[in-house]
């Protein structure tokens, strides 16, 4: 817990802390305080070195959080006002703060005119509360104009992450949010600046340019590209309206930790402070032995957590947020954001310069996670080489522990009427086809996963492929087909990144593993909004006859649904995810 006295800081509170006695210590101290010279220190026992999959603190708090999504509309940039679906009529939504081992309720009104809603707590592993994951079709279904719902989990976790609707594009048109839950690090600081969230952003709404992306993808092009990129919600436009995002009041020589995440509906990024390098933390929630560079690649969905020193000459420098082109991304303009020492000349902008901008599309490197942990080889390298991976297969599986998804081969269309815990909770196996469904092992065995964006994909591009429910292991990716009977061999098992969200190659594969500690029903699809949209992903049924089966309040919001659809304005028209 962060102790001391707020800190005013380009006009956001921020929380400081007292001194303590410098350590490097990686083992657990009952007596060691976090504080600007030991980050790594938390509380009762718990530091950077606690594996949070096996153990987390339990401060038998409760916060709590209201949010509304109401139709609204907005100019972020000062160009062309467009219609908005905004959380509490801010863009972006208000950021969710809690400490490491509180339970987390945040209660959601749906007060859009017509569209439902369901809030996805993107990388939260929902240990126990599948039902709380917040995917219209899978774990619950849509929330109805007028309705409410209350979502209650447990931060088992600690970092930086964020929140955003799951139906359909919604959250390209604003329905987004940060949410941090504190908690020690890898590396010492002394100030935080909190949440960067990094979105594109286009004129027309999201739903229009998803139609536009399904219709070029048909014929073989790429989708519109963005108009501008906006950083913590706001960016000059070409014309010079609109206002920049500042950061003021820099102390030389002190050290800010800087949240990143990249809230995009289709554009990785390339970011970078000018003259200040960045030492790199942590790779969404998970902390790694810090490393530092001048650029870090956020792909969509992707979280980094970066320290820098303010060790320049006292003046204002650009923060840059670039378009990714090598990732396959595409905009009209660029992010901004000025970042200025006390001391500065006010209202005067950077005249700074950038470093060299990365001309290869690859997740940040090197990410090796703080707590170090193995992956089982054993059961793959037996049995991959009997993996059906024919270039025409869909999602398939060797019965056992291995699931090989040919990606642009079947799209998933789920049932907002009838989710996927529904049948569950029915005892119905009669899953159909387009539910993209399978089963996999029990708890307490290694699932691993190979993905292939198959030969003859319209436009191979990178994906960032996210998962619902765990953290993966990262055990390798490459161009061209995977190769059973030699790639395995090749791969990373001893302390492979851990993550929720990476990316598949254009035109390659990637191979996961994953400890099946979590049952439920989960997604697992490429966060790229219009390409889930049209259906890809899949879902999985982990150890369903231990799962937690959703009670009497999911089968009021399902019931408050069904009686609003026959009356709804507009059918469902992608894969509703």
């Amino acid at each position: 817990m962060l102790v001391g006295t707020g800190h005013v800081l380009g006009g956001r509170k921020r929380a400081t802390s007292t001194s303590a006695t410098a350590t490097s210590t990686r083992v657990a101290d009952s007596a060691c305080t976090n504080g600007p010279l030991t980050r790594n220190c938390w509380s009762s026992g718990f530091t950077v070195a606690t594996d949070f999959d096996a153990k987390w603190p339990s401060t038998g708090k409760t916060v709590s959080y209201s949010l509304e999504l109401k139709n609204s509309t907005c100019s972020p940039d000062g160009g062309p006002s467009r219609p908005c679906q905004l959380f509490n009529g801010q863009f972006p939504g208000p950021t969710i703060t809690a400490n490491w081992g509180d339970t987390i309720s945040v209660t959601v009104k749906n007060s859009l005119t017509n569209n439902g809603t369901g809030i996805h707590w993107h990388g939260i592993r929902q240990l126990g509360t599948t039902q709380q994951d917040g995917v219209p079709g899978i774990t619950e279904c849509p929330l109805a104009p007028g309705d409410t719902k209350t979502y209650t989990f447990k931060a088992t976790q600690f970092g930086q992450t964020w929140y955003h609707s799951h139906w359909s594009s919604q959250y390209g048109d604003g329905a987004f949010g940060s949410l941090v839950i504190n908690g020690p690090a890898s590396a010492n600081y002394d100030y935080d600046l909190g949440p960067m969230p990094i979105s594109d952003w286009y004129y027309p709404t999201a739903f229009q340019i998803g139609i536009q992306a399904y219709l070029n993808l048909q014929r073989g092009a790429a989708p519109p590209p963005a108009d501008t990129i906006l950083i913590n919600g706001t960016n000059k436009n070409y014309n010079g309206g609109g206002n920049y995002n500042n950061v003021t009041g820099l102390a030389k020589g002190k050290k800010y930790r800087l949240r990143l995440i990249n809230t995009s509906a289709d554009n990785m990024m390339f970011v970078s402070l000018d003259n200040h390098n960045l030492t790199v933390i942590s790779g969404d929630l998970v902390p790694i032995q810090p490393y530092t560079t001048q650029w870090v690649t956020i792909a969509v969905g992707q979280r980094y957590d970066v320290i820098f020193t303010a060790n320049q000459a006292v003046g204002n420098y650009w923060f840059r947020a670039e378009v990714a082109g090598p990732c396959a991304s595409s905009n009209n303009y660029y992010g901004r954001s000025v970042f200025s020492y006390s001391g500065a000349t006010a209202d005067k902008l950077p005249e700074t310069s950038a470093f060299t901008v990365p001309t290869v599309c690859n997740d940040e490197s090197p990410l090796v996670p703080w707590v170090k942990n193995n992956v089982s080889a054993t059961q793959f390298l037996e049995q991959v080489t009997s993996l059906n991976v024919d270039i025409g297969s869909k999602v398939t599986t060797n019965g056992q522990n291995i699931v090989y998804w040919g990606i642009n081969m079947s799209a998933i269309n789920v049932d907002w009427d009838k989710p996927t815990l529904q049948y569950v909770k029915d005892g119905n196996t009669s899953y159909p086809v387009v539910f993209n469904l399978i089963e996999i092992p029990n708890e307490g065995t290694w699932s691993y996963w190979i993905i292939q964006e198959t030969a003859g994909t319209r436009v191979p591009i990178p994906h960032p492929i996210h998962l619902h429910g765990h953290d993966y292991y990262v055990l390798g990716s490459g161009s061209g087909q995977f190769d059973v009977n030699a790639t395995p061999q090749t791969l990373k098992y001893v302390n492979p990144m851990r993550r929720d969200t990476a990316i598949l190659p254009a035109g390659g594969w990637l191979a996961l593993a994953f400890p099946t500690d979590n049952p439920g029903a989960w997604l697992m699809h490429c966060h790229i909004a219009w390409h889930v949209a049209d259906g890809f992903a899949v879902q999985f049924l982990e150890s369903k006859t231990t799962m937690p089966l959703p009670g009497s309040d999911w089968d009021t919001t399902c019931a408050n649904w069904n009686k609003y659809v026959p009356g709804a304005v507009y059918p469902k028209q992608d894969s509703g995810l």
